[in-house]
């Protein structure tokens, strides 16, 4: 799974590696590695004040009475209700005990029938059923491997489903039916399903658990001019006669039921392999051109993935498909990928960027979540973590280390910013509700997928990649927690690993540190302390910290390697000469917040001379906040040429607009990354820096970037234009109407809602029936906006509040909803607001007219808000 987000604002800080000229690092241990904890006769004893107190429960793994092993599926599809008419044929077997009895999950369904399957024909069983839970009586007791096939028929009604999702999946209905009607002309007709966490039984009667492993059969009925996806391979497809086909899906490798899928939709589908196994990608029509251009990288992934694991991809085919109103990024389902439609993209928009760390994370999970399942969702950290690193593994093959890196500092800082997540351990038995362990996501993926490579870093390259294919060989089709993680990192390194796995897997936050240096010409050493300044209050270690210690001096660098293990200690270092530079934590590896009290000299040293990404990275910070020192001219100087392009962007973001204005050189450069610097990214960061100046000089080289391939720098020039003029960012904007671009289109109704200018009614209501929901949530805000310039005109009101009352009440997606209503209650203000100054002037004609109007869109917006079924929003629109 791939958390949706809105794309955040990253502050962009790196620096440009110059003359790296240091020999390579010559390795000397200083400590020993972090000593094994002997936990065979230990005793602990807990003093009441020690005594931790969980406001919510213990969340233990599923426990198993039945275990499934076959699922088979017959589906129709009821379009006009949303519902789904099914039969299920499910094979299971007592686990070890005994048992007359089996629960399955069936999530607001109507049961017709429930029958044991023999020989002789289908015998009824009795059962009872709460709308949550089917509950049948056996005709017997059944024995251990003793295996039972039982039948049910029933109608699945996802919109009745109750209950809610999470930050990542923010629906639970498991089955969804877009656009049913067709009224729609810009959205295509689609089913699709989307499991985690528990949710497949919301359209199939299952025991809907992560420690569940069964093989499927999906019989999907539907009309010829759609095309049908699930899990494992198509067998057969056989027409109807009567405008539908029925198509049979097969997998014989177990998996868990929440990674079952149904897609069904008028794609195109274009194919193409890896070896043997056929890679299919599933697009819009529109988007048939591009399909390659969005996935084409899906066959070397696999085969880079296989070989770094030694585990060759194991599924019969992958596809993967782009669906429309997906309520989370993508979804690993089992050899079949869903992927929101943010990930269909145009040549041109893919110049921006494309989607491929989603493309990586997802196709990762078909190892790590897929052949190999968390127990439970206390250790999502085994699918997640793992996904998540699956992105750096690749961006590192494909693009660089650099680009990896930066990547990885994206993914800590994103983590490190919100305070909250320091309370919360990766590995969480404790929570409210099983959707929590993805709320917030910055624990499962970002900070797992950090210490993943910390883990990495330690053992070694070939112990790590070792140790997976242990892992995922020792549990493959099966589920895992993570103690079977650290053994089979133990079971390949030969050390006893539960310091690691205790420190950053089940205990919380991170260390916090003060690093100081100094150094002894007379005893020829350099002294390193290191202070742990993270609180412990609330479970938070002292942490034992293996790293790297480079020391640069004498025109070359030695490695030491240490540990630090206490809250504060001094490690000293051999050193015959005052060092240029002592680099703690060489390979910046340590997910950490840090105090580096290095002095200007040594950031500047290490900003033109350490290797990594995060060196430069550092230096940057460092200047940014130091922009006086003699050395931060040049080094931002030298930062606008390097190789990477973030470093670029970071240097033209940190200079500030006064110390550009007085450097003709600095200035002259940014102007021209302005136009020429091959990254989008770039020329858009310079284009907003030297917009700062409003420099009338500077006006031919805004307008030309208008011709600019990229949407970015497009977007960027309005946006500047816009703060200084708006009739002028108005005029330019209009061309770009046309463009099939919701970055524009976001950014045009940020323009037009300043704008009262009545003909852009009709670019708002298009944009907002075309836009993709993240899109209409962003645009809804100025389209309130827009139409509160208006509250004086009926003729406007009337054509532009209808597409509001229909999004406020059908929108599919529950913000969306959302954000229409608050759209309404802001032109309702301003009708308010316009009525108290007619009736100040005695305008009664006038202020009959809007008191009817206003009437209207009092009792729309009480009507909306009666209607609405998702918790979450009548809560709020109760307040």
């Amino acid at each position: 799974m791939k958390k949706f987000h809105s794309i955040a604002v990253w502050f962009l800080v790196c620096a440009f590696i110059a003359c790296s000229t240091a020999k390579k690092p010559q390795t000397t241990q200083i400590s020993p590695p972090p000593k094994s904890r002997d936990t065979t006769s230990t005793t602990i004893t807990f003093p009441d004040s020690e005594i931790v107190v969980h406001p919510t429960p213990y969340r233990a793994s599923f426990t198993i009475v039945n275990d499934l092993v076959h699922t088979k599926l017959d589906v129709k599809l009821d379009w006009k209700n949303q519902h789904a008419h099914g039969k299920a044929w499910i094979t299971l077997k007592p686990h070890f005990y005994p048992t007359d009895s089996l629960t399955l999950d069936a999530k607001s369904f109507d049961v017709n029938q429930v029958a044991l399957v023999t020989p002789k024909g289908n015998v009824p069983l009795k059962y009872s059923y709460d709308s949550l839970q089917l509950k049948i009586s056996l005709d017997k007791t059944y024995k251990k491997d003793e295996s039972y096939t039982v039948f049910i028929d029933y109608t699945a009604k996802p919109n009745d489903v109750k209950q809610e999702g999470s930050a990542a999946i923010n629906e639970a209905k498991g089955l969804y039916f877009i656009n049913p009607d067709g009224k729609n002309p810009d959205e295509p007709r689609e089913v699709w399903t989307q499991g985690e966490t528990e949710s497949n039984s919301c359209w199939f009667p299952t025991i809907d658990k992560p420690n569940m492993k069964m093989t499927w059969e999906l019989s999907v009925t539907a009309e010829d001019s759609f095309v049908t996806l699930s899990n494992g391979l198509m067998t057969s497809s056989h027409e109807n006669g009567d405008g539908t086909h029925t198509d049979v899906w097969k997998l014989d490798q177990p998996f868990a039921p929440y990674l079952a899928t149904m897609v069904v939709g008028p794609f195109a589908v274009v194919k193409d392999h890896w070896k043997n196994v056929e890679v299919n990608y599933y697009v819009d029509q529109d988007y048939k051109q591009y399909a390659k251009n969005i996935f084409g990288h899906t066959p070397e992934m696999i085969q880079h993935f296989s070989d770094l694991l030694g585990v060759p991809y194991v599924w019969p085919k992958y596809s993967q498909v782009i669906v429309h109103d997906f309520v989370s990024g993508a979804m690993e389902n089992v050899s079949a990928t869903t992927h929101g439609s943010f990930v269909q993209q145009t040549a041109r928009e893919m110049i921006d960027g494309s989607q491929e760390d989603v493309i990586s994370h997802e196709l990762f999970h078909q190892w790590f979540g897929d052949l190999v399942t968390t127990e439970s969702w206390a250790n999502i950290t085994l699918n997640e973590s793992f996904a998540d690193y699956g992105e750096y593994l690749w961006n590192e093959y494909k693009y660089g280390e650099d680009e990896a890196d930066y990547r990885f500092y994206r993914s800590m800082r994103s983590y490190l910013q919100d305070p909250e997540n320091a309370s919360i351990p990766l590995v969480r038995y404790y929570y409210q509700d099983r959707e929590d362990v993805f709320d917030p996501s910055a624990i499962a993926y970002n900070k797992g997928g950090r210490i993943l490579h910390m883990l990495r870093n330690y053992v070694g390259d070939d112990a790590f990649f070792a140790s997976l294919h242990e892992y995922l060989t020792a549990h493959a089709y099966q589920s895992a927690e993570v103690a079977d993680l650290r053994l089979a990192f133990e079971k390949v390194t030969g050390e006893d690993l539960n310091w690691f796995f205790n420190q950053w897997y089940f205990a919380p936050g991170h260390p916090e540190l003060n690093i100081s240096y100094k150094y002894h010409p007379e005893a020829k050493k350099v002294d390193v302390t290191v202070e742990q300044t993270q609180s412990t209050a609330d479970g938070t270690p002292i942490y034992q910290l293996p790293v790297t210690v480079d020391v640069y001096a004498g025109g070359k660098v030695n490695r030491f390697k240490a540990t630090f293990e206490e809250k504060k200690e001094t490690i000293s270092f051999p050193c015959d000469t005052k060092p240029d530079l002592v680099n703690f934590d060489g390979d910046k590896m340590l997910l950490c917040k840090k105090t580096d009290n290095k002095s200007d000299t040594a950031f500047a040293f290490q900003f033109h001379h350490a290797p990594k990404f995060m060196d430069r990275l550092e230096a940057i910070q460092f200047f940014s906040k130091n922009s006086m020192s003699p050395f931060a001219a040049k080094i931002f100087e030298d930062g606008l040429n390097d190789p990477s392009w973030y470093i670029r962007q970071a240097c033209i973001n940190n200079i500030k607009p006064a110390e550009l204005s007085g450097n003709l050189m600095l200035l002259y450069k940014v102007r021209s990354l302005a136009s020429t610097d091959p990254k989008s990214s770039v020329r858009a960061t310079a284009i907003k820096q030297i917009s700062s100046f409003n420099d009338p000089d500077d006006q031919a080289l805004m307008e030309n970037a208008l011709k600019d391939s990229s949407y970015d720098v497009i977007t960027q020039v309005l946006v500047s234009i816009m703060k200084h003029d708006t009739a002028k960012a108005v005029q330019l904007a209009q061309p770009f109407e046309k463009e099939k671009s919701d970055d524009i289109n976001e950014v045009l109704a940020q323009i037009y809602a300043g704008a009262a200018d009545s003909s852009k009614i009709d670019f708002y209501i298009e944009a907002l029936n075309k836009g993709s929901r993240i899109a209409k949530y962003q645009m809804l805000d100025d389209y309130g906006n827009y139409l509160s310039r208006f509250v004086g005109s009926r003729r406007m009101l009337s054509k532009g509040l209808p597409p509001l009352y229909d999004l406020a009440e059908n929108d599919q997606t529950w913000f969306v909803r959302m954000k229409s209503v608050l759209a309404l209650e802001s032109v309702k203000q301003a009708m308010e607001d316009e009525k108290n100054k007619l009736t100040a002037g005695s305008q009664q004609n006038q202020l009959t007219a809007l008191n009817n109007q206003l009437d209207e869109v009092n009792h729309k917006i009480d009507e909306i808000k009666s209607k609405e079924t998702d918790e979450r929003l009548k809560g709020i629109y109760a307040k």
